[in-house]
């Protein structure tokens, strides 16, 4: 013991007399650092990463790339047996919770399922209207999808139905070739293929696990659009809300403000006062609701009291005789068959193809963020990729048994959650109570008065425009926020796709920036450690004379090498007439901090080689430190020559790098 201590101790003085470094600091450290800098470090070896065979590396990748979560983890070590168990809760998430569901449960989910039913019921109606369809759907829609997520889907929370915003881009994207009251079968059949692309396009993202590609709808482009979309869809409302007959057939801000002041003589102050008061009853409820949770049920009820009261209002007075436009008389059953009705050729195949895929898209990402949302406040994990074959074998189905496309809502799942719902089954209580409307009840919405389903719509969609993230996306990230606003008035001043592509395409165009001007900072040491930070950034770091330390903080590939070849030597230049100008010693080495550069390409490697002969011709040497696994493996590869990753060129730490190179420098001082 006392030997190997003696030999510690011997080892680390020979380290300490070896990285004894004689170099002068910036003027605010030369009292500091005028005498020979000790330095007890140990220089670590760079160690080669181990080998793998190009099969094992792709298999490594692919499962980064599409199983990160690792589902047949739980399949390991169990019998047979308990695999297929396994396996089948695993695709019918019902089977997890379905053979331990209590009638406690069951108390809690019928009391939820009857809130949401009273907020889907006039919520189908009026969204249903919202995409031009006829009022029925939306009641068909609210009874088939819920039943088919209750059996697939993950979330206990997700109240599942038509939303305002799939609904407003359908209806507006199959308008642009089919007129709804001209050719309405032609439009209800275009509606059904539409939604049947949408969860075509939904479940083949979930089963090749490719839900990464609805994260390139970053949060600033929803947060825009959505608010840009709650416009035009309240500015759509106008219509009822005022008693219109002849209203625009395009969605922007401009012409809908045109059409509605063109349009004054047709103004009906009856529609008017009995729009506003509803209105303003939606809103107030609402308003109780957010500041009161426990009042959840006055929001809730409300949509349901409004078409009540407006219902009993109307024809007591006959008031669809001046001036008040009614739903009129709803057919009754349920759901008829539709696949004969699905159109897969002939002209309009690719407008359902490009309807369906743009609807599926927007109500996946709605759907799927709020699943995960509401996940989180109860603490529960909700599948991803699950909950895109749920939500598009949901839209499949629906669209044989006609219904358009449907996701899980915010404001129900709110609703819902609130409510107390804790499992799926509150979904098929909600199915059930549609299916019971469907049957029995449809006769007493033929007096609903239009106005109360617009006024409905505003209501609801006032909770898409979140003015508070928006501040907070304008104080964190400028950037983001100019997606934000493009999204916003793209969507309210040229088309809701159109704003929403070009908003998408700002978002793509910050990577692509990121990607081809990566980020690379100049590295100085904090006196008195051995840590060295951003010179910009920590005021107290100084430079190492004789030594340019740059850290590269991005993968470096074919779009960036000439960027950061171009940098790195303009930095050198700088350097060098700096020191002509102060009388400092020459740059003898560029130091290139590697730990945030995760991948390199063959190109990024031909910028070392570039790097190493411009270096050359000035007399600096290149030193590379911490090369991550599969950068150094491909640099050794490149290198067969040795000329940039040889030993004495790499070291661990940019610590270690500056204390064994000073040294080096000093032993060179000494014999000149």
């Amino acid at each position: 013991m006392i030997n190997q201590s003696k030999t510690y101790h011997s080892l680390l003085a020979k380290k300490k007399k070896k990285n004894c470094t004689f170099f002068p600091m910036e003027a605010k450290a030369s009292t500091m650092h005028s005498h020979c800098l000790e330095i007890a470090m140990e220089a670590h070896k760079v160690v080669t990463p181990p080998p793998m065979s190009t099969l094992q590396k792709l298999k490594i990748r692919l499962k980064e790339t599409f199983f990160p979560d690792d589902p047949l983890r739980q399949f390991k070590g169990q019998p047979t047996k308990k695999k297929l168990i396994l396996g089948a809760q695993y695709i019918f998430p019902i089977l997890q919770w379905g053979p331990n569901y209590s009638l406690k449960l069951f108390k809690s989910d019928i009391v939820a399922g009857l809130t949401i039913a009273s907020l889907a019921i006039p919520q189908g109606i009026s969204y249903a209207k919202l995409a031009n369809l006829p009022p029925i759907v939306g009641l068909y829609s609210s009874f088939v999808p819920p039943l088919v997520y209750a059996v697939l889907g993950s979330s206990r929370d997700l109240a599942v139905g038509p939303v305002s915003i799939a609904s407003l881009i359908l209806g507006s994207m199959l308008r642009q070739e089919v007129s709804p009251s001209n050719d309405p079968l032609l439009f209800l059949q275009l509606a059904f293929s539409s939604t049947f692309f949408a969860g075509l396009f939904q479940a083949s993202l979930g089963l090749l696990r490719l839900g990464f590609i609805i994260d390139f709808l970053s949060k600033a482009t929803l947060i825009g659009f959505m608010a840009g979309a709650a416009i035009i869809v309240s500015l759509q409302q106008l219509k009822s809300l005022l008693g219109i007959t002849n209203f625009t057939k395009q969605m922007g801000l401009v012409p809908v403000l045109s059409s509605v002041f063109h349009s004054r003589k047709e103004w009906s102050w009856q529609t008017i006062v009995m729009g506003f008061c509803f209105l303003v009853l939606l809103l107030l409820a609402r308003h109780v609701s957010m500041k009161r949770p426990k009042l959840f049920w006055v929001s809730a009820g409300a949509p349901l009291v409004s078409v009540i009261v407006s219902t009993l209002l109307v024809f007591a007075s006959k008031a669809n005789n001046h001036g008040i436009s009614v739903i009129g008389k709803l057919q009754e059953g349920l759901n008829p068959p539709s696949w004969h009705m699905l159109h897969f050729h002939g002209s309009h195949l690719g407008l359902v193809m490009k309807t369906g895929l743009v609807t599926g898209i927007l109500s996946l990402t709605e759907g799927i963020a709020v699943g995960r949302t509401f996940a989180a406040l109860k603490d529960y994990q909700v599948d991803g990729n699950k909950e895109m074959i749920a939500i598009g074998l949901m839209n499949v189905v629906g669209s044989s048994t006609s219904c358009y496309v449907t996701t899980g809502a915010f404001s129900r799942s709110a609703v819902n959650h609130n409510a107390g719902a804790k499992t799926a089954a509150s979904n098929i209580v909600m199915s059930v109570t549609v299916m019971v409307t469907l049957l029995l009840l449809m006769p007493l919405f033929q007096y609903t008065p239009n106005v109360v389903l617009g006024a409905i719509i505003v209501s609801a969609v006032v909770g898409l425009i979140d003015i508070p993230a928006a501040y907070q996306i304008w104080k964190v990230d400028k950037y983001d926020f100019i997606v934000l606003l493009c999204a916003f008035l793209g969507v309210i001043f040229i088309s809701v796709q159109d704003g929403l592509a070009f908003a998408v395409g700002l978002s793509i165009f910050k990577i692509l920036l990121q990607i081809t001007r990566p980020k690379i900072v100049m590295l100085g040491n904090i006196p008195g450690t051995q840590i060295y930070r951003n010179l910009h950034h920590y005021k107290e770091a100084v430079r190492v004379p004789g030594f340019l330390i740059l850290s590269i903080e991005a993968p470096i590939n074919f779009a960036n090498i000439t960027y950061l070849n171009e940098r790195i030597l303009r930095w050198i230049e700088e350097y060098e007439a700096e020191e002509d100008s102060k009388k400092q010693s020459s740059l003898q080495f560029v130091i290139l901090e590697m730990s945030a550069v995760s991948a390199i390409d063959t190109s990024g490697v031909s910028l070392f080689k570039d790097l190493r002969k411009a270096m050359e011709k000035k007399g600096v040497e290149l030193v590379l430190v911490n090369p991550l696994g599969e950068v150094m493996e491909k640099l050794l590869k490149a290198d067969e020559a040795q000329d940039f990753m040889r030993p004495d060129s790499l070291y661990l730490t940019v610590g270690e790098a500056v204390a064994s190179l000073s040294s080096t420098m000093k032993d060179q001082s000494s014999t000149m």
